[in-house]
C-alpha cells in the first residue's frame, strides 16, 4: 500500500505539478491501494476534484485501487456537487 499527501494549495495553478507528484508517487509504491491524504489542503477548487478523478482513473489502470483520507468538508462538497461521490467515496 501507498501514501501521498495532498498540498495545502490546489488551484488550477498547481494542478498539473500536483498531479506529476502523485503519478511519480504512484509509479514509485508497491502495488494495491493507493492513499491520498487530503487532510493538509487548505486553500483548492475545482481543479482538485478533477485531480482526484483522473489520479483514480490511473490506479484503475494499473491494477490499483484508490481512497482519499482525512476530507476537508468543502471538498467532500464539491465532490457531491459534480456527482461523483460514487467515484469518490469517503
Amino acid at each position: 500500500m501507498g501514501e501521498a499527501r495532498l498540498p495545502e494549495r490546489l488551484t488550477t495553478a498547481e494542478a498539473a505539478a500536483t498531479l506529476d507528484g502523485l503519478r511519480r508517487a504512484l509509479a514509485a509504491q508497491p502495488g494495491g491501494a493507493f492513499t491520498v491524504d487530503a487532510g493538509g489542503l487548505r486553500s483548492f477548487d475545482s481543479s482538485a476534484v478533477a485531480l482526484l478523478l483522473e489520479l483514480r482513473r490511473e490506479a484503475q489502470r494499473a491494477g490499483r485501487s484508490l481512497s482519499v483520507t482525512h476530507w476537508p468538508p468543502r471538498l467532500r462538497d464539491l465532490v457531491a456537487a459534480y456527482g461523483v461521490q460514487e467515484l469518490l467515496p469517503a
